[in-house]
């Protein structure tokens, strides 16, 4: 079995390749996380992708093309937690050094000692579904965040309002606000 570990980041990866034995293959490399740079992994790999394990990291965004263009190419990567991958190297080493170059092996050396299922791709339906989640999750913690700056605003210049109104961020309160001019 080949194994092959490769840490993401956004411009490019880290890798290493050996056999589940320990043998190197391809010691740590770097490539560009483009077309070019998929290419040039592909040139270590075998034709076949039937003995062949890829392991990365979940980087988010940054490793969609590459997992892509894997799957394209017949591999079945496995994708690894952050936390996992970072509980993993604490175990198997007492140093605190941590390059990505460090973490591409230690991922090679992860495939040979989890048996990790490979990445089930998810529809772009979900993934787009995932992104609108998270951007309207941030969206209301900026809502929540303006109610309390309105709230401490308006209890500095109209203290007694609070006790005459239901709520200050009513859509009443907040119209009859906008309505006053303000010299400053």
């Amino acid at each position: 079995m080949i194994l092959v570990g490769i840490d993401v980041a956004k411009d490019k990866h880290d890798c290493y390749i050996c056999h589940s034995n320990g043998t190197v293959i391809k010691d740590s490399f770097s490539f560009d996380n483009n077309r070019v740079g998929f290419d040039l992994l592909l040139s270590f790999l075998p034709d076949s992708s039937e003995n062949v394990k890829v392991g990365l990291e979940a980087t988010g965004h940054y490793s969609l093309n590459l997992i892509n263009f894997l799957v394209e190419n017949g591999f079945n990567p496995v994708i690894f937690n952050p936390l996992q991958i970072n509980l993993f190297r604490k175990a198997h080493t007492l140093r605190k050094t941590k390059t990505d170059k460090i973490d591409a092996k230690l991922l090679a050396l992860m495939l040979s000692a989890s048996n990790a299922k490979p990445h089930l791709g998810l529809s772009y339906y979900i993934l787009e579904l995932k992104s609108l989640t998270r951007y309207r999750f941030k969206l209301k913690e900026q809502l929540s965040k303006l109610k309390i700056s309105i709230s401490r605003i308006v209890n500095i210049i109209f203290p007694e309002l609070e006790s005459c109104v239901y709520s200050i961020n009513q859509k009443s309160t907040l119209a009859m606000l906008k309505s006053l001019e303000f010299p400053f």
